[in-house]
């Protein structure tokens, strides 16, 4: 089985005010981490992003049972499923130095052209990954059902939220719904979450996120003339 591990401190600009590590920081993580497994795999830049192609993540599925901490020592633990037509599927572990899971999750990915935006068909392109099967993944994600939401407000994606496939990194989107939460969530235990990226905001974009909060979840999602983003978020 070729599963890539990869051994980090937790920093200070890595967690929030209660020293927790910050939701964008982790899928920062995982997001690099998919990228350099990838490489090891085979499929190098020279492969996808020197000739116009580019990876992105469509959804994740997350589960929690602890953040780590400030100055904590982890291990970040992940592994390819089986490609699905134009889907990649992506785990990952996230483990104390004792063995205990503090996170898991699973993710689609597809490659899209840079110039159409388009999604592409990776057999087009000679890119093959072949899966691990570890036999404790999780299942793959599903669609979150659209809510209607309390309150909405006006965001425009700024420059330092853009990274190299010319759009607003997914990990940012975290950044936006943790802001917008009520105050009184973010000191509870996060128990799962769902995210799906089914569009893109690109420098300037003017997005209207509307929320929607209930006893134990939230609901964030960003559209433009059409979605862009939907996060479910559930609590203890």
């Amino acid at each position: 089985m070729k599963i890539y591990r990869q051994d980090f401190q937790v920093l200070s600009s890595d967690v929030d005010m209660s020293r927790s590590l910050r939701l964008s920081s982790l899928f920062t993580r995982l997001q690099e981490a998919a990228i350099a497994h990838t490489i090891d795999l085979g499929v190098t830049r020279d492969k996808t992003l020197d000739q116009g192609l580019l990876w992105a993540v469509t959804q994740y599925r997350a589960v929690f049972h602890r953040l780590p901490e400030y100055d904590e020592k982890v291990t970040l633990l992940s592994w390819p499923g089986k490609t699905m037509h134009l889907y990649f599927p992506r785990y990952f572990r996230l483990v104390d130095t004792g063995g205990i899971v503090l996170f898991e999750a699973v993710s689609l990915w597809v490659l899209i052209d840079q110039a159409t935006r388009g999604i592409i068909f990776p057999e087009s392109h000679d890119i093959f990954i072949k899966e691990t099967v570890t036999g404790n993944e999780l299942p793959l994600p599903g669609r979150i059902r659209r809510q209607e939401p309390n309150d909405s407000i006006s965001f425009t994606v700024p420059y330092s939220f853009v990274d190299l496939n010319g759009h607003m990194n997914n990990a940012r989107y975290y950044d936006i719904a943790v802001d917008n939460m009520p105050s009184e969530m973010r000191s509870r235990r996060l128990r799962e979450l769902s995210s799906e990226h089914i569009g893109e905001a690109q420098l300037g974009d003017v997005m209207k996120i509307g929320c929607a909060a209930s006893e134990d979840s939230f609901y964030i999602c960003g559209e433009k003339e059409k979605p862009v983003f939907r996060i479910k978020f559930l609590f203890e």
